[in-house]
């Protein structure tokens, strides 16, 4: 047997002062005791969630328009609640142009294709009194070229003119402008011309959505008392889009600057003033060392997402794959053997970093990345260990809607084919709409020449019958019902919290054991990462009985099966 051990980071190592000998055939170095970093907020509301993001327009219609709704999300709170979800993300719900709304062009209105303002706060209202905090997609970094600020400051009007970056030359090729997300040096990748200025403007996400100067102090309040007023409405915090941005330092110097990690710590400064328990976690996609810098040693945000553990446990699960990340400086390796160490590594360089373990949020895929499914090619029983993977790594877990059915995509390419309606049955439309249409089929939204391609591709998920929430449901060992058992598992046992221990092994035939402990409490994860039945007698089951077991006959495991292993 070949083993990874990250020892314990129990509270009982605090109290000694002690560490754990090294096992000898560790290959991860053990962790130094936790700092004073990690003495954060024991308590606060966000350690014990689990949050479910939520694509608004993609969720549930109900007045039959083809848009999911304020309402609709209201109506399927209970569903929500039989999951065991806690706490909600959506993703932007302001007025905006385009169908994805990162390009707002209202601080203070709601998406109308979505419903009304007294149609959200109801829906703030319910999901509050079904125990489940909302926290809104806020984007700070940019605005859509059809606002008022956009418009009034090409205009070169005060004092808009100065509210966006704004210069009279496009800089040279090879002076180090580009995406900062990649090596992509192409000034006109980020600065664009305006007709009416005669200037050019920096947008480092397209010509549409220009970057706000966040050096003006006239935006940094109005960003603040954006902010309050959400705070207001009753939302529990905010995730706050490509926080890595925020304050350009001039060429080479475009991402996670000194000075943005600082605005972040002054946002946080005025959230809490507003709320003490309101909540801000950050997209910065790139490796865990950069991520826990926006911790801003206890003054910054109270969590980021780890964007890597996605890509390790996907890796596991399809050899010799790679892919690129967008918006962020990561790329999934490539590997050839499934080896288990990658999951350790991922807790070590949290735990190693200078923010507590508690500062990361771990999930498989966002709405900016390839489904589960669709990576897997719908094989489940994959789908359930990586769902068993990320349910037994430390921190907040993050489940993108549909991944709990095994939603999947039709294709690559656009990001619609990611954002496309829950199925929840096998109706017209999959329940979604009562609507001959769904709003992925308004191909004016995606440019000339968009494929029509949700019929043939609903036709395809209706037909396999199992792809439902309702035909989830009605499967006892299904997709769905592990991700039940998993979200009740991380809310009841403390071992499956950032204090419990968290250890690795594999043996050699591919099977992995993940270990969970904490005060006398354990949960053990076996996994069968291969393709066929695999012998686990040798692993010991000493003091535990099996809570999850649909794949194994005492002695051996199914391919790719799952067993979950639990003191009383």
């Amino acid at each position: 047997m070949k083993a990874f051990t990250l020892s314990s980071l129990a509270l009982a190592l605090l109290l000694s002062g002690c560490q754990p000998a090294p096992s000898e055939h560790s290959n991860v170095p053990q962790p130094a005791a936790p700092s004073q970093a990690s003495e954060t907020q024991q308590n606060a509301w966000w350690d014990d969630a689990i949050f479910y993001q939520i694509w608004p327009r993609s969720f549930y219609d109900t007045n039959g328009d083809g848009h999911g709704d304020f309402n609709g999300m209201t109506a399927k709170l209970p569903y929500l609640q039989e999951l065991g979800i806690n706490a909600l993300w959506l993703t932007p719900m302001f007025e905006a142009p385009s169908y994805h709304g990162y390009d707002f062009t209202q601080f203070y209105q709601v998406e109308s294709d979505y419903g009304s303002m007294a149609e959200f706060e109801a829906f703030v209202q319910a999901a509050d009194a079904n125990g489940m905090k909302v926290i809104l997609d806020l984007v700070i970094n940019h605005i859509s070229s059809e606002h008022e600020w956009f418009v009034r400051s090409a205009a070169g009007e005060a004092p808009y003119k100065d509210y966006f970056m704004w210069r009279d030359d496009m800089p040279a090729a090879g002076s180090g402008w580009g995406h900062a997300w990649s090596d992509n040096d192409k000034p006109d990748a980020v600065w664009h011309w305006n007709e009416t200025r005669q200037q050019y403007y920096y947008a480092a996400f397209g010509a549409s959505q220009p970057d706000v100067n966040l050096r003006h102090p006239d935006v940094v309040a109005e960003m603040e008392k954006m902010a309050k007023f959400w705070l207001d409405k009753g939302v529990a915090g905010f995730r706050l889009d490509a926080v890595r941005f925020a304050m350009e330092g001039g060429p080479d110097t475009q991402a996670d600057t000194a000075e943005t990690i600082a605005y972040w710590q002054t946002f946080n400064q005025f959230v809490k003033s507003v709320n003490p328990e309101a909540y801000l976690v950050g997209e910065a996609w790139v490796d865990i060392p950069v991520a826990a810098r926006y911790f801003g040693e206890g003054q910054g945000l109270d969590q980021g997402f780890d964007f890597e553990v996605g890509y390790k446990i996907l890796g596991l699960l399809q050899q010799n794959t790679a892919g690129e990340a967008q918006f962020g400086t990561m790329q999934s390796n490539q590997q050839q053997v499934a080896d288990a160490a990658v999951l350790s590594q991922n807790v070590q360089q949290r735990a190693d970093s200078v923010a507590p373990l508690n500062f990361f949020a771990p999930f498989l895929t966002n709405h900016d990345q390839e489904r589960v499914a669709f990576q897997l090619k719908q094989h489940d029983s994959k789908a359930k260990l990586a769902a068993a993977m990320l349910f037994s790594s430390p921190g907040t877990p993050y489940i993108y809607y549909g991944e709990e059915i095994g939603l999947t995509q039709d294709r690559s390419g656009h990001d619609v084919f990611k954002r496309a309606p829950m199925l929840w049955d096998n109706s017209k439309q999959a329940g979604f709409t009562q609507s001959d249409n769904s709003w992925v089929e308004q191909l004016e939204l995606f440019g000339d020449g968009f494929p029509d391609w949700w019929p043939d591709f609903l036709t395809q998920q209706l037909a396999a019958a199992d792809r439902s929430v309702a035909a989830q449901q009605a499967e006892a060992d299904s997709v769905w019902q592990l991700y039940k058992f998993l979200i009740a598992q991380k809310k009841q046992r403390p071992e499956l919290g950032t204090d419990g221990s968290y250890d690795v092994s594999q043996l050699e035939n591919g099977v992995v054991q993940i270990t969970r402990e904490l005060n006398g409490g354990k949960t053990l994860f076996v996994l069968n990462l291969t393709d066929s039945a695999q012998d686990i007698s040798a692993i010991s089951r000493s003091g535990l009985s099996a809570s999850w077991a649909f794949d194994t006959d005492g002695d051996s495991l199914a391919a790719y099966g799952l067993l979950v292993l639990q003191s009383r």
